[in-house]
């Protein structure tokens, strides 16, 4: 590869890295930082639900419209704009004299982190590859691991919560320069090489042909931009694919949510574990997300997506089952790790895999519905949950997980059965 084209993707790359621990860091911070926040507003602590609320409103209507508007506004300045809009908001939450502001604070903040996610998926779809793809979103995870530190730090050394929110909206100020700066890098997008395993030969030749993600790059020194037909929404909107690849979305990210909500309380009402050691169980959860992110990221670049994808969805299923038996709370455990390790690449290579689902076309409208579902999934499915271990009891988190794990394996076979004929 010549150093003109390496340099510019080395540089996106970095920024698309950066740009997912910013997504972040607003999820950490809001957790350590409400308890003194609803101190000084004179609320009570479950008006968080609120700000949650108010910011996955906005989140789901600009991941959705960011789809359908990438074609015009181009990459750059969708994230550019976006990542502005996301400082302005956390800024908002720095001066905010009262908790309505926080709100509307919140909104903002959605729209602009949902068009940075969805955007940088459509983008990192066509153009890096499962290693990066998979990579891009562990960077997420340190992200909401960075944030807890930043409140504990500005908190522990006798500053406001507001400090918190004002380092991470500087933060935001920079990247956002930084995308502005970019824009004319992020208008082409130049697959990397990392076709999956072809069964035979033959295969080979037709993937370096016609395959929609990585396959043009197994030839091509020239960054030439993917050429896409612009279709009209409603032939995207009529595709079974397409809302089939929106509803595994919604399902697996509240597999991943409630999993992380409700594993403390299943441990220490429902296996007997201490609070501490319940504590230190559920951050292993989070650490094997992160950690399968970065091991099977490798693994899918040598193995293929396709591959490494069915055995995620199965191995989240054995997790399931894992917590749903009643046994020792060890064994639960186990199947915490191992949902939060089968689970790790399961986003990402969905996402990488859209356009051999729908389309090349449909792609990025696709994309946008996806992560905009996925919002839903993470807010109402985990709620449904709790309402359910209210009414019987917390071994029913198991169970649910289970039900959520083969209805995603359901799902993915539907919508891959058969794959949309690429237009354009």
């Amino acid at each position: 590869m010549s150093t003109p084209n390496a340099r510019p993707r080395a540089a996106l790359l970095l920024l698309a890295y950066l740009a997912f621990v910013s997504l972040g860091l607003p999820d950490g911070l809001i957790g350590v930082g409400w308890p003194s926040m609803s101190n000084d507003f004179g609320v009570p602590t479950e008006a968080v639900g609120l700000v949650l609320t108010a910011g996955t409103a906005g989140y789901l209507t600009s991941s959705v419209l960011a789809g359908f508007t990438l074609a015009r506004l181009g990459v750059g300045w969708l994230l550019a704009g976006s990542t502005m809009l996301a400082a302005l908001a956390l800024t908002g939450y720095t001066v905010s004299p009262v908790l309505a502001v926080v709100i509307g604070s919140a909104v903002v903040l959605g729209l602009g982190s949902g068009a940075i996610d969805s955007g940088l998926n459509a983008y990192a779809a066509g153009a890096f590859g499962p290693r990066h793809m998979n990579w891009m979103h562990a960077f997420f995870g340190l992200g909401v691991a960075i944030g807890p530190l930043i409140m504990t730090g500005a908190l522990g050394a006798g500053l406001s919560w507001r400090w918190g929110y004002a380092i991470v909206a500087a933060a935001q100020l920079a990247l956002a320069t930084a995308f502005a700066l970019s824009v004319r890098a992020w208008r082409q997008r130049t697959p990397v090489p990392v076709p999956d395993p072809p069964a035979d030969p033959a295969a080979a030749v037709g993937d370096a042909v016609s395959g929609p993600v990585g396959s043009v790059a197994v030839v091509a020194e020239a960054p030439a931009p993917t050429a896409v037909r612009p279709v009209p929404v409603r032939e995207t909107l009529r595709l079974p694919a397409v809302w089939l690849g929106a509803l595994a979305f919604a399902v697996y990210v509240a597999i991943e949510v409630a999993a992380g909500l409700w594993a403390f309380l299943l441990l220490t009402e429902g296996r007997g574990l201490t609070g501490a050691a319940a504590g230190l169980c559920v951050s292993a959860y989070w650490g094997s997300l992160f950690m399968g992110r970065v091991v099977q990221g490798v693994v899918a670049e040598r193995l293929g997506a396709g591959r490494v994808l069915r055995a995620s969805l199965v191995g989240m299923a054995g997790g399931a089952a894992l917590i749903a038996v009643p046994a020792p709370a060890w064994l639960a455990v186990a199947g915490l790790v191992v949902v939060g390790f089968s689970a790790a690449p399961v986003f990402p290579l969905l996402t990488l895999t859209t356009a051999e689902r729908v389309g090349a076309a449909h792609a990025d409208r696709t994309i946008g519905l996806q992560i905009g579902t996925s919002a839903l999934g993470a807010s109402l499915v985990p709620a449904g949950i709790g309402v359910l271990m209210s009414h019987t009891s917390v071994q029913a988190l198991g169970s649910a997980l289970l039900a959520l794990a083969v209805a995603l394996i359901v799902l993915h076979a539907a919508a891959s059965r058969r794959p949309a004929r690429v237009t354009g």
